[in-house]
């Protein structure tokens, strides 16, 4: 994980959902790092930096393709 790449930040879990199903589905290495965290104190999420979406190197082009499609269609609100 310690070449994993940050390339979005949510506040919220329910923020991507639908993003992590298409992660799934195309078979990205990913991880939501600080999510066991904030789902047990939802209301620090700012104060711990958000929940962050790390990809590996070799996947980051199209994670960030799936990023921008859902973001032109208004299904996805990134931080």
């Amino acid at each position: 994980m310690e070449r994993f790449e940050t390339i979005a930040i949510f506040t919220y879990p329910s923020e991507y959902t639908v993003l992590e199903h298409l992660l799934q589905q195309q078979s990205i290495r990913y991880v939501f790092q600080n999510e066991t965290m904030i789902s047990v104190l939802p209301f620090h999420s700012n104060a711990i930096g958000g929940i962050r979406l790390k990809v590996h190197p070799e996947d980051k082009d199209t994670a960030i393709q799936i990023i921008e499609d859902l973001k032109s269609s208004g299904s996805l609100k990134i931080v």
